[in-house]
């Protein structure tokens, strides 16, 4: 009789516990579950984004500053380059084969 019982209360407990485990999985397939997943996911992947391209903007600060460094250039001539936007400064103190001139037509390629 106590066998029976044992028998009878395991299996109605095991099935109690994969009838709420479908069910559980039935919910989590939802449409409107999947539909917040995807966009957990979506702005998951857009902070990473957003890291990864601070990440890199901050090498690469860094590294212009390491070859400015490295070319003298960190600091504009005296009595030159204040007060010229960074391009004008850029083209002041670039070398010369690198402005445009008559004799030298301009070359898309040269910018890269």
């Amino acid at each position: 009789m106590f066998r029976r019982a044992f028998w009878f209360t395991t299996g109605a407990a095991a099935g109690v516990w994969a009838t709420a485990k479908v069910q559980r999985k039935l919910r989590s397939l939802a449409p409107d579950a999947l539909a917040v997943r995807a966009a957990d996911k979506a702005v998951q992947g857009g902070h990473r984004l957003k890291d990864f391209a601070l990440d890199v903007r901050a090498g690469m600060a860094q590294r212009e500053g390491e070859l400015n460094d490295a070319l003298g250039l960190s600091a504009p001539p005296a009595g030159q380059g204040r007060g010229l936007p960074a391009q004008a400064r850029r083209a002041e103190l670039g070398p010369a084969h690198h402005r445009q001139g008559p004799d030298r037509p301009h070359d898309r390629n040269e910018d890269h």
